[in-house]
């Protein structure tokens, strides 16, 4: 939670210093009200999600973003753990705000802000045989063919720091299009996986003769492996300037 907070202070930290860039104050820029109107809208998909974002023109130099990402996302992925590998599947729920800070006026941005992150990823353990499956790098077999070791890995309720790099090329004075990677940093998450109908190949070599303690075993390294802090994210957009 401290480098959460640390993190968020440097990037509110560095857009402020920017939007009171000298620079800025020597071109005799001022704030006008109808900047509080939105100057643009976008939509994205991507690592965590799809949706859409508002944008506000701070200065000629900062925009503040304010968007969500959310559903259920078809590509899986895998989560290889003691020996085990699990299939995952996302289904997100993020709402973020960002500054994009334009350091050269041109069309490279980089970006800082926060997130309410609510990110729910589906695990389910892959066999690694016949009605067999493997749980903390022993193997179990499925009895009658249903055994199974599902759950859940969760982001609840975080409040996440971002930080990112970005490109928005226009295609003509209204349209235009952006890409972007960063990564949100959320501390470890909560996993919980429950293994059914399943019972050891092996029990003479087996660690746990109940697969409940295997998988509990797999979960708890899920939760504290340290790359499971940082959320990555990676998207593509399309933008309309009023």
């Amino acid at each position: 939670m401290k480098l959460r907070m640390l993190v968020a202070a440097a990037a509110l930290a560095t857009a402020g210093s920017v939007m009171a860039d000298s620079a800025v104050v020597k071109d005799g820029y001022e704030f006008h009200g109808n900047q509080l109107v939105p100057a643009a809208v976008r939509a994205e998909v991507g690592t965590t999600g799809y949706g859409g974002a508002l944008v506000w023109t701070a200065n000629p130099k900062v925009d503040i973003v304010l968007g969500y990402n959310g559903g259920d996302i078809s590509w899986s992925d895998d989560i290889k753990v003691n020996g085990a590998t699990y299939d995952w599947e996302q289904e997100n729920n993020t709402v973020f705000l960002n500054a994009q800070i334009r350091p050269w006026s041109n069309w490279f941005y980089m970006a800082a802000g926060v997130a309410y992150i609510d990110n729910d990823y589906d695990l389910k353990g892959k066999a690694s045989g016949q009605d067999t499956i493997t749980i903390n790098g022993d193997k179990y077999k499925a009895d009658g063919g249903v055994g199974a070791v599902k759950g859940k890995m969760q982001y609840d309720n975080d409040i996440a720091p971002y930080v990112g790099l970005g490109f928005s090329p226009a295609i003509n004075n209204r349209w235009g299009v952006f890409g972007e990677i960063g990564a949100y940093y959320t501390g470890n998450p909560s996993v919980n996986l429950v293994a059914t109908n399943l019972t050891p190949i092996d029990p003479q070599t087996t660690q746990y003769q109940d697969a409940q303690d295997a998988a509990d075993a797999d979960a708890r390294k899920i939760a504290n492996d340290d790359k499971y802090e940082w959320m990555p994210v990676a998207k593509l957009g399309l933008s309309f300037r009023f």
